[in-house]
């Protein structure tokens, strides 16, 4: 799609063919949304707790009916291991149901002690709230926002990714389907162009990105130009630090499922494997046993571990920061790459990945993963926080004391001790440096899009 064209098209990532045309909203009929979208705040915003919750309630059971087709839509669109994308649909199910029963006593009013005869914070709904969301995890990227910002009483239109359009338009149809009312849930289909039109309009109080750096700075400074909230989750390039007393077997396991996951497509997987040098030979052995089990295949199969990647220009750019890494004298430990004239890129594994080096100061989005050798915990540590990301990070070793206090140390979000970093409807997840602004999730998640009224009464 170009600038001049009023189509977008899906293509199925396995044979690069079209799998659907749709046409691109004009700018009056995202504006009808988005009246329509202001007039439904205002009805909804009056709905009790208990109200919206029995909408979620529906949401929850109408995902989980249907989500063999949902995960289908998911897999015909960008290549999601299907086994993968119905764990997705499952997921968003649980995330509907944990803030239709958490909301009322997330945004209950909280009692300030003060000399006063009520001092207290109260939170209350901002109005329409426009989400920008990627194509690696169509449903659960928009269900994880979705789900707290309505139940706080907001409204939200959502702008999907362009490859992914059918997954928008059939979230938009489970909306409808449990009931919600006319213009609470939208879908927009348009090209980037018009976000900042959409952001200038006044009943627009928010903005959430999941996406890249450069989409995030973007929104970011929409968002400024218009004072509007914003929460923006961006790249990561995880550190995932093996200490000499870990559990080798288990981590190997954990490490290749986390950098693997979605064909190495995920913000959060374990993209910089840092392990002590009196294990490093021993966890490598590991890795490759690990690597050598993954079913590489269609993504209809259920055997399928590894499949496509989303676009075929996705694959080459992960190809040219290998080969640059390659070319700079990084090492190929496990060989992998991208098929030319497919979508498909096997797992890599490479070392002696230097500062300079695209694999060292960029994200590999994508089955490649980077292994780092270090004599300590206080190698590991600065080595984990020398990067431009903040999201997440995962830590193993059998001394929980020791584990916690690395944890404590590393520029991050969020930090997994021996156990698969992923995200929890409970804990809040978001990042800190050019990983993001803001969190979602857990109570800090609905916090997000809503006015933290204080209230004094003398």
């Amino acid at each position: 799609m170009n600038a001049t064209e009023t189509i977008v098209r899906t293509i199925n990532p396995i044979d690069n063919q079209v799998l659907k045309e749709y046409s691109l909203e004009t700018w009056d009929e995202v504006k009808a949304k988005l009246e329509q979208s202001e007039a439904a705040f205002h009805q909804w915003k009056r709905q009790s707790y208990a109200q919206r919750a029995a909408f979620f309630v529906k949401t929850a059971e109408i995902l989980e009916a249907n989500k063999g087709s949902y995960a289908k839509q998911m897999t015909l669109e960008m290549g999601k291991p299907i086994t993968q994308a119905v764990s997705e649909i499952e997921k968003c199910a649980l995330v509907c149901r944990f803030y239709a029963e958490n909301a009322d006593d997330f945004l209950a009013d909280q009692p300030i002690k003060t000399e006063f005869t009520k001092s207290y914070v109260t939170y209350q709904p901002l109005g329409t709230i426009l989400q920008v969301m990627p194509w690696n995890f169509p449903f659960w990227q928009v269900f994880r926002f979705a789900a707290p910002a309505l139940m706080a009483g907001n409204v939200t239109i959502l702008k999907h990714a362009s490859n992914v359009i059918g997954c928008g338009e059939l979230i938009h149809q489970i909306f409808e389907a449990a009931g919600f009312p006319k213009g609470v849930f939208q879908h927009v289909i348009i090209d980037s162009d018009l976000v900042g039109d959409i952001l200038a309009q006044d009943m627009v109080q928010g903005v959430a990105l999941t996406g890249s750096v450069p989409a995030g700075k973007a929104v970011g400074e929409l968002a400024g130009k218009n004072l509007t909230e914003c929460v923006l989750e961006l790249g990561g390039s995880d550190p995932f630090i093996v200490l000499k007393d870990a559990d080798l077997p288990q981590a190997a396991k954990i490490a290749v499922q986390s950098r693997m996951h979605n064909t190495g497509q995920t913000c959060i997987s374990a993209k910089r494997l840092i392990v002590e040098e009196a294990v490093a030979d021993e966890f490598m052995k590991l890795l490759k046993e690990e690597m050598q089990q993954l079913v590489v295949g269609d993504p209809m199969d259920e055997a399928t571990r590894i499949s496509v990647m989303a676009r075929m220009d996705l694959a080459e750019e992960l190809q040219e920061q290998v080969n640059k890494s390659i070319d700079m004298g990084a090492i190929v430990e496990f060989s992998g790459g991208h098929k030319k004239g497919t979508n498909y890129f096997y797992p890599m594994l490479l070392s002696n990945v230097k500062k300079g080096m695209p694999a060292y100061e960029e994200e590999l989005f994508g089955p490649v993963g980077v292994f780092f050798v270090v004599k300590n915990t206080t190698e590991a540590v600065a080595l984990a926080n020398d990067s431009i990301f903040g999201l997440a990070a995962t830590v193993w070793s059998e001394d929980e004391e020791k584990a916690i206090a690395v944890a404590h140390q590393l520029e991050v979000g969020a930090v997994a001790i021996n156990k698969l970093m992923s995200s929890d409807p409970r804990i809040p997840f978001g990042g800190i440096k050019q990983s993001g602004v803001g969190r979602e999730l857990g109570r800090e998640g609905i916090l997000g899009f809503v006015n933290k009224k204080s209230v004094v009464v003398k």
